[in-house]
């Protein structure tokens, strides 16, 4: 497995633990540093793949209502918080790759969610998945 796709999971791992820890009152991003060097201590998340784990979150954090608008938008009849959390964190990776990484083409951000949800989410996800990041590929093309 490559760094990129480690750091992409490492990610997902970290915001999936966001949804269950923050509290009312702590936004996304909250000591997002300290948090993360935290969890990456706990779980001894390899070192290679932290730099690039923290620039996903970071961005995910600091465009998380545009983010979020984007997915509700193509996630037709489904509501943000409807959506499995593990998908929903996906999406967001995603996204936040096609909008502001030009160093990551919009196919490899689809690719890359796809296949990482073929291992940590539903059986229906990977599809589900594709099917609103194309949508969302489409309407910023």
């Amino acid at each position: 497995m490559g760094t990129r796709r480690n750091s992409r999971e490492v990610a997902l791992q970290f915001l999936y633990q966001e949804d269950f820890t923050l509290g009312p009152d702590q936004p996304y991003g909250y000591d997002l540093v300290e948090r993360f060097e935290l969890f990456c201590t706990l779980f001894q998340v390899n070192k290679k793949a932290r730099s690039y784990a923290i620039e996903i979150l970071q961005g995910v954090s600091s465009n998380l209502e545009r983010l979020d608008l984007l997915i509700s938008e193509a996630a037709t009849n489904w509501r943000l918080s409807r959506i499995a959390p593990t998908d929903r964190n996906l999406l967001r990776i995603a996204v936040y790759e096609m909008l502001e990484r030009d160093d990551v083409p919009p196919q490899v951000a689809i690719n890359e969610a796809v296949e990482i949800s073929k291992r940590f989410a539903g059986e229906d996800s990977p599809k589900f998945i594709n099917r609103v990041l194309d949508a969302i590929r489409s309407k910023l093309a």
